[in-house]
């Protein structure tokens, strides 16, 4: 195999050759020549989501069709990003229109107008952008075949519907005007595209977990809440008799009110109501009021359950590991009064348990990590880390460089307490220890029995 990056040129055993590109991999890349692959993540990053089956080339050293775009290319992401940002406006626009706009208004068309054309935009280019296969997984690029598979789902006919302009709806159907903005409604199917980029987020190394999801449950609550104000407001607005509706009892011609304070007033019975505090100053009068509440009552319960739910989880997530420390604790201490153990090795049990909370905890050693890891992978990081270390030892003086990368890959960090037994005299050894910082003390007992024990006044790092 060779390695690179090792010792510069790299060793090399008989019987394995693998050539590792030194740059990332691209379209007409040459080898180790760096090319950018269109992606802004690491070549490393596993948030590309696509992934070669058994056997196959990895979807980044397949030279795709003529006016095909990787799923993955960098510009492509910028755009979905941009559009990310037009969904979020559309997800406040639609029940904004829908519940308190009665006709167009020349701002907001224009507007609406504006980012429809950038969604039609996105129709038009999905036709050109590989896809990666369900079945087979892997990434097509026939364009015919990626038109057969866009036109032929149910998301071509909705993104067609969504970015056709209110106003051609209107002449075609007059009734509409009544009703204006519900036809915008569906624009709501664009939603979809920020729960992906959620989900992203989520396996992103570059975000922070707890924070994304903390984003992602505001969201979901002010979504709910601003959702619930408009169509209560509409219902109010559109009902025979406005002084028979939850807030008609509150304000007279309430219809006569600037438009901030008829939304601020929506809002707040959506909020009161989803907090279940329910004042009372403003409640359902009609039946169309009150059959809307008791849904979104029942939607409450759902909602909750889920806030709840996540920030349980998060916070439980977060204390996981102090809590298996404080476990361990306990059931060392129960162990060590049960047989009844001598109080040195009680405090010797106790502070092995407390030094590995804290190398765990701070990074210093992740052994489960590490054996998740290939063995490529394992033997590189074990190189970095202890080559320099294990070189320097004057046993080894003179020792080839094969022998010490084997010795280097079996190397493993362990870390002592003060005044903590290492090794025993007379136990049969089966591990080799180099001292990297602190002392060892050699102890003779009386009965000729001897221990290696860490005498320094800070754990000791013993490789």
């Amino acid at each position: 195999m060779v390695r690179k990056g090792l010792f510069g040129s790299g060793f090399q055993f008989p019987g394995f050759t693998c050539d590792f590109p030194l740059g990332g991999a691209g379209e007409g890349e040459g080898e180790g020549e760096e090319q950018d692959d269109g992606s802004h993540y690491s070549r490393y990053s596993f948030t590309n989501e696509i992934l070669p089956p058994l056997g196959a080339r990895s979807h980044r050293f397949v030279l795709l069709h003529q006016f095909v775009i990787s799923p993955i290319d960098r510009r492509y992401r910028y755009w979905e990003t941009f559009l990310i940002f037009l969904v979020l406006y559309t997800a406040w626009v639609s029940p904004f229109e829908f519940g308190f706009i009665d006709k167009p208004r020349r701002l907001l068309s224009v507007i609406d107008n504006i980012v429809n054309s950038f969604f039609a935009l996105d129709i038009i280019l999905t036709f050109f952008v590989a896809y990666l296969d369900k079945t087979t997984y892997l990434l097509v690029d026939e364009p015919k075949q990626i038109a057969e598979n866009y036109m032929l789902s149910f998301r071509f006919w909705l993104d067609i519907l969504s970015t056709i302009p209110s106003e051609l709806i209107e002449k075609i159907y007059p009734e509409l005007r009544q009703t204006y903005g519900l036809f915008n409604m569906l624009r709501l199917w664009r939603l979809r595209r920020v729960g992906r980029r959620f989900s992203k987020m989520e396996k992103d190394r570059k975000y922070n977990y707890f924070w994304v999801r903390c984003l992602k449950l505001i969201c979901v609550t002010l979504f709910a809440v601003h959702c619930a104000g408009c169509f209560y407001y509409h219902i109010a607005a559109h009902y025979r008799n406005p002084k028979d509706t939850w807030i008609g009892q509150s304000m007279d011609d309430f219809l006569k009110l600037d438009l901030w304070t008829r939304y601020v007033m929506s809002v707040y019975w959506a909020i009161t109501t989803l907090t279940t505090v329910g004042y009372g100053d403003l409640h359902p009068v009609n039946e169309w009021e009150m059959i809307f509440d008791i849904f979104f009552m029942l939607f409450n319960l759902g909602l909750t359950s889920y806030l709840i739910g996540n920030m349980t989880n998060l916070v439980v997530h977060a204390s996981t590991r102090t809590r298996t420390y404080r476990d361990s604790i306990q059931a060392a201490s129960c162990f060590a009064q049960r047989h009844q153990l001598p109080l040195r090795l009680q405090e010797q049990m106790l502070a092995h348990i407390y030094l590995k909370f804290r190398a765990d905890s701070q990074g210093l050693q992740q052994q489960e990590i590490l054996d998740s890891l290939p063995k490529a992978i394992r033997s590189s990081i074990s190189h970095y880390l202890f080559y320099s270390l294990v070189d320097q030892v004057y046993l080894f003086h003179g020792v080839s460089n094969d022998l010490l990368f084997q010795l280097v890959s079996e190397t493993k960090a362990e870390f002592y307490a003060p005044n903590e037994d290492v090794m025993l005299q007379n136990e049969a050894p089966s591990d080799f220890y180099i001292v990297v910082s602190g002392a060892m003390a050699a102890t003779l007992h009386a009965a000729d029995k001897t221990a290696l024990s860490a005498a320094a006044d800070k754990p000791d790092d013993v490789s």
